[in-house]
């Protein structure tokens, strides 16, 4: 049983779990759009809760565009939710402006939310973060479409006394190939509360014009790094083999000498995308992401049922056969 609506398309999405149920936050977009490339400039952050991943009641919207003027005016977009050691809620999310309506170029940055119960959410007026032209490619550089500074991440630093952030972002300066710019971003807080914009944590030449949904956990005691790149995205040798895009994994810290892009193996193809790794009450690790591209190519957006994730014996992150997407 996936979660779907009827009247909206369901796509990027992130997972909270309370110790009693596992929250669900969304974006979604009316499918009186008619043109699913439309939802972007109409997301808005649903929520839905379960208690198994697979049966889901959904609590309709939690967070909407700001006011004209401020970082999140067009659209809502993908973000992470932790609890602090304070005991608040923070949902880190993405702020979509698009100044122009007849143009595609957007400029993102990060913003936050607060909720004492995952229910309720006060958003913040001004930015967490956004990209610093000393490292990234902005839209002033007109090198791309968009300002990309996307997806936060947050967890704490493994040594403690602070927290790091992983962003959606493209590497800004010069570069033979402007596609293949995409980089990890890298933020830092002491306190969750204000944030220093760092060097990535990746070079660009990756083969990834981005790295969307950035994710970083620890399966069976290993470390890994999960984002989602699709086909259309793809850049240098990666495009130029005729490769397929989708869910992607690197095994590994993103702390240290820095992630190897390079070397990132495909978990699941473009039927699926914006994958998360979630943990289970048993321990076990499942793989969501939302059903991107049926069987008639044409866009599905919806949520996947949980699909167990395993390490190959060749050292590989992969999950159990997954049927065509209908």
């Amino acid at each position: 049983m996936t979660f779907s609506l009827p009247d909206h398309w369901v796509w990027d999405f992130w997972v909270a779990d309370d110790g009693e149920c596992f929250h669900l936050f969304y974006l979604r977009a009316p499918k009186s759009l008619v043109d699913p490339e439309l939802r972007h400039r109409n997301a808005t952050i649903g929520h839905a809760v379960s208690d198994d991943l697979v049966h889901w009641q959904d609590r309709g919207v939690v967070i909407g565009p700001g006011a004209v003027g401020v970082d999140d005016e067009t659209a809502t977009w993908t973000g992470s939710v932790l609890r602090g050691p304070d005991g608040l809620w923070r949902m880190f999310y993405t702020g979509s402006r698009f100044p122009s309506p007849s143009s595609n170029a957007n400029i993102e940055t990060i913003v936050v939310a607060e909720s004492t119960d995952l229910e309720s959410w006060t958003t913040r007026s001004q930015a967490v973060c956004r990209a610093d032209p000393r490292w990234y490619e902005t839209i002033a550089d007109g090198t791309w479409r968009e300002e990309a500074w996307r997806d936060p991440w947050i967890f704490p630093d493994p040594l403690g006394g602070g927290w790091h952030m992983l962003v959606t972002a493209r590497a800004g300066g010069a570069l033979p190939d402007d596609r293949d710019r995409g980089v990890v971003g890298h933020a830092t807080s002491v306190d969750l509360e204000t944030w220093q914009v760092r060097a990535p944590l990746s070079a660009p030449g990756g083969g990834f014009a981005h790295l969307e949904v950035l994710q970083y956990v620890q399966i069976e005691g290993r470390d890994v790094i999960l984002f989602s790149c699709d086909t259309a995205h793809l850049a240098g040798e990666r495009a130029a083999s005729g490769g397929r895009g989708g869910i992607w994994a690197v095994p590994g810290a993103p702390l240290g000498p820095g992630i190897s892009i390079e070397s990132a193996e495909l978990v699941i193809g473009e039927e699926l995308y914006a994958g998360r790794a979630v943990r289970e009450r048993d321990g076990s690790w499942v793989l969501l992401g939302f059903e991107n591209i049926g069987s008639d190519e044409a866009f599905v957006g919806r949520l996947s049922d949980p699909l167990p994730l395993r390490w190959t014996d060749d050292g590989r992150l992969g999950v159990e056969h997954v049927t065509a997407i209908r």
